[in-house]
C-alpha cells in the first residue's frame, strides 16, 4: 500500500485477506489519508483509471487475487474555491512546512457542502497566505488527518508538498503519537467478565484496556460508524483509566495504534463505556443524581463527546526532528471533572 506518487499514480497491492471483488478490495486497501470515497473508486473503475499488469480493470466484480498490483491513476487536482476566512487560531508551532493547531470545539477541519466556510482550512487560508508553497499544485493546506467537529485538541497541517507526503506516510506507518483525554460512562476493568467476553477486546500489564476490530459505515445510518469483523478497516485503541468517579465514570487516557473515523467513540461505546455528551454513540445512559448531585446535571446535559486530543508527537518530516505537543483541557471538560471530583 502507498500514498499517491508525485505523478499521480497510487499502488496498492492486494493481501491475504482482501475481499475477492475488486470494488471492495480496492476501498479496504486504499489509505484513508488519500481520500478516495467508494464513489469515487467506482467511477474511477468505469472510467478506466484503475489498472492490473497495464490494462484498464472496468469490472468492479473482477476478481482479486493476493500479490496483485493495481494502480490507480489520479485526475489532477482541481482548484476549488476555498475563501480565506480570518477566524482566530492558536497556533503551537509554525514553520515553512508546518503548522500545529490546537482546534477549538465546534470547528470542522475541512469544508464540505453542509460547512463550507468557518472551517480550520479556511482559517489557515488566511493565516498562512503566501507561505503555503502548494499541495497537489495548489496553495491550499495539506490535512493528513482529522478531529471530529466537536472535538477538541491537536491538529498537524502541512503547508508544502514534501511535509504532505512526510506526514502521511508517518500516519500511513501509524508512528505518530497521539493521546486523548476521554470522560466515559463507567469504568473499564480488567476484573469485568463482561468486558473480558467481547469479542476483540483483552487487557495488557497494568491493566491497559485493548480494542482490536474493524470498522465501516453503518449499514442503516451512513453517518455513523460500526464495529464488523469481516470487511472494513482495521482498528485498534488502547484505553488506561486515569482518574475512576465512585464507578460511575472515569478520565480515560485514549491512545491511537490506527486513526478510523470516530474510532474512540465507537470503540468504547463497543466495550460499553460511551463517552459522556456523545449524542451519536454515547447513547441514552446517564449519572445518577442522587450519587453525583449538580454534578451529574452537568454531565448529563453536556452539549458535545468529552474528547480532547491532549499529545500529538512525531517526526518533523524535513528535518527530522522530534517534536510532541500538549494540550492543557479545555474550559468545559475541565469544569466536568471538577464537577465530578467534587461530588
Amino acid at each position: 500500500m502507498a500514498m499517491p506518487s508525485e505523478n499521480g499514480w497510487l499502488s496498492l497491492t492486494s493481501g491475504e485477506a482482501a475481499p475477492a471483488r475488486l470494488d471492495k478490495a480496492l476501498a479496504e486497501l486504499v489509505p484513508e489519508e488519500a481520500a478516495l470515497s467508494r464513489s469515487r473508486l467506482m467511477k474511477m473503475i468505469d472510467e478506466g483509471d484503475v489498472f492490473l499488469d497495464g490494462v484498464a480493470v472496468t469490472n468492479p466484480k473482477a476478481k482479486v487475487a493476493e500479490g496483485q498490483v493495481y494502480a490507480l491513476r489520479l485526475a489532477p487536482p482541481v482548484a476549488v474555491e476555498t475563501l480565506a476566512e480570518d477566524i482566530p487560531l492558536v497556533v503551537l508551532w509554525e514553520d515553512d512546512d508546518l503548522i500545529v493547531i490546537d482546534k477549538p470545539a465546534g470547528m470542522v477541519v475541512h469544508p464540505a457542502p453542509g460547512t463550507p466556510s468557518g472551517t480550520l482550512v479556511n482559517a489557515l487560508l488566511a493565516h498562512c497566505g503566501d507561505t503555503l508553497s502548494g499541495i497537489g499544485g495548489e496553495r491550499r493546506p495539506g490535512i493528513v488527518h482529522r478531529i471530529d467537529k466537536d472535538t477538541t485538541g491537536l491538529l498537524v497541517v502541512a503547508k508544502s508538498d514534501r511535509a504532505h507526503h512526510g506526514l502521511a506516510a508517518q500516519f500511513e506507518a501509524h508512528s505518530v503519537n497521539r493521546h486523548y483525554l476521554a470522560v466515559v460512562h463507567g469504568v473499564p476493568s480488567a476484573h469485568d467478565p463482561r468486558l473480558r467476553g467481547l469479542r476483540g477486546i483483552s487487557f495488557e500489564s497494568a491493566g491497559i484496556l485493548k480494542i482490536a476490530t474493524h470498522l465501516a459505515r453503518h449499514k442503516t445510518d451512513r453517518q455513523r460508524q460500526a464495529v464488523v469483523w469481516d470487511e472494513g478497516r482495521h482498528a485498534v485503541t488502547r484505553a488506561r483509566v486515569v482518574e475512576d468517579f465512585q464507578g460511575a465514570a472515569a478520565l480515560v487516557d485514549c491512545w491511537l495504534e490506527t486513526g478510523r473515523t470516530h474510532q474512540i467513540r465507537v470503540h468504547m461505546s463497543y466495550a460499553g463505556h460511551g463517552l459522556i455528551g456523545d449524542q451519536t454513540y454515547g447513547g441514552k445512559r446517564r449519572l445518577p443524581e442522587k450519587l453525583f448531585g449538580p454534578a451529574a446535571a452537568l454531565a448529563n446535559d453536556f452539549p458535545r463527546q468529552a474528547l480532547h486530543a491532549a499529545t500529538l508527537g512525531f517526526e518533523h518530516p524535513v528535518t527530522g526532528e522530534a517534536l510532541e505537543f500538549t494540550s492543557p483541557l479545555p474550559d468545559d471538560m475541565a469544569r466536568l471533572l471538577a464537577s465530578l471530583r467534587g461530588a
